[in-house]
């Protein structure tokens, strides 16, 4: 536990806040607004559901429930599952594992996600959880673009939930969520590069954009990530990025960038979409890398920017604007009551993610990305 005690001191060092501005949500404020009170009841309620939804998508029920929690909206929990999944006709009925998982690495990416859930929650059992998260972070990082990222945004929810209260029907969405990931496992090309890392706000204008047909096509974000494995022009990306630095301030820059990115191309519900897992699977990796040691969470670090890279690869053209950015004229209370009016689960878990980054950096890009996405999701166009 040393080394992960390390990475949660690199990446979350003691500093003092001011409350200032009425934008301010700053940490004080999200520890007092933070409730998890209905947490375990959504989580049962799940637990007899599987990752995958029959109209192909993917089941992000646990997701939404922690990302209300996280922004003290427990009221809203049971109502959201209750009431709108189940209408919908497409949750997915969970299943008792069919195979024993013998070799881990031979078994990565196998689309067994209750054969990895029965064999993660054994594995669980045997240490506890902060190191199972440090050990299948590391062993999994390299698949963070997974499942469209899914799979690791997923598995940092269910941390940060872990990190709150440990209970079992926690211990068994941590399994569940890294059995996802693991299910799932993908990676995306990877290729030296031959110039010096660089901020991610400069690195971006290097990524080339992709002359595949993913962009027009639109189908699945999976099938589009694939597609660059047909393109060695993006095999490079991972190594323009500089983790050298602080971690958390090179994470910030990463989501930042990632969200001007967001602002500068979605424009309709797919790229809304896209775009919003190419920032949320950087902010995930908030809750994964406090376990973490130095070496692992700089590798994470570039994971992350990776899959965001490549959904802009795949899907974007426009380069984002790094000029200033205005406010909505809504406060973040303001806001998570209208992501929360709209019952997507998208605009909920963008928007507490926006707020979450908002915090450690009272960049207004934070705010307009998520009132850009309810705005377009929900009913506050």
């Amino acid at each position: 536990m040393q080394a992960a005690q390390r990475g949660l001191a690199q990446f979350f060092p003691k500093r003092r806040w001011k409350v200032g501005l009425s934008h301010a949500y700053l940490p004080v404020m999200a520890m007092s607004l933070k409730d998890y009170s209905q947490m375990d009841a959504a989580l049962r309620f799940l637990s007899a559901y599987g990752p995958g939804l029959s109209n192909g998508f993917t089941n992000h029920g646990p997701m939404v429930a922690e990302a209300l929690s996280a922004m003290g909206r427990p009221d809203a929990v049971m109502p959201w599952l209750q009431q709108n999944w189940p209408l919908r006709h497409t949750l997915m009925p969970r299943h008792a594992a069919s195979h024993a998982i013998a070799d881990w690495k031979a078994a990565l990416g196998n689309r067994a996600p209750f054969d990895w859930s029965a064999f993660l929650s054994g594995d669980l059992a045997k240490t506890d959880w902060q190191d199972f998260v440090a050990r299948w972070t590391a062993r999994l990082a390299p698949g963070a673009c997974s499942d469209a990222a899914h799979g690791i945004i997923r598995a940092g929810h269910a941390v940060r939930s872990m990190a709150e209260h440990e209970t079992p029907e926690r211990l068994r969405e941590l399994a569940d969520a890294f059995g996802m990931w693991a299910a799932g496992y993908a990676t995306l090309p990877v290729a030296d590069y031959a110039g010096t890392p660089m901020p991610a706000r400069e690195a971006i204008a290097h990524v080339p954009f992709s002359p595949g047909k993913a962009r027009e096509q639109r189908g699945g974000f999976t099938a589009g990530l694939k597609s660059l494995n047909d393109f060695p022009g993006f095999a490079p990306v991972i190594g323009m990025i500089d983790v050298s630095g602080d971690p958390v301030k090179t994470l910030s820059k990463i989501t930042e960038t990632f969200t001007r990115v967001f602002l500068a191309n979605a424009n309709d519900p797919y790229t809304v979409i896209a775009f919003i897992h190419g920032v949320t699977a950087c902010v995930t990796l908030r809750s994964l890398a406090a376990f973490l040691d130095a070496d692992t969470a700089r590798a994470g670090l570039r994971y992350a920017w990776q899959t965001g890279a490549a959904l802009y690869a795949v899907y974007g053209t426009r380069k984002p604007d790094f000029g200033k950015v205005a406010a909505p004229e809504e406060t973040p209370y303001r806001l998570i009551a209208m992501a929360v009016d709209t019952a997507d689960d998208h605009a909920i878990k963008f928007t507490e993610a926006c707020l979450r980054e908002y915090a450690l950096n009272p960049n207004p890009v934070y705010l307009a990305a998520a009132r850009h996405a309810i705005g377009i999701l929900g009913k506050h166009g």
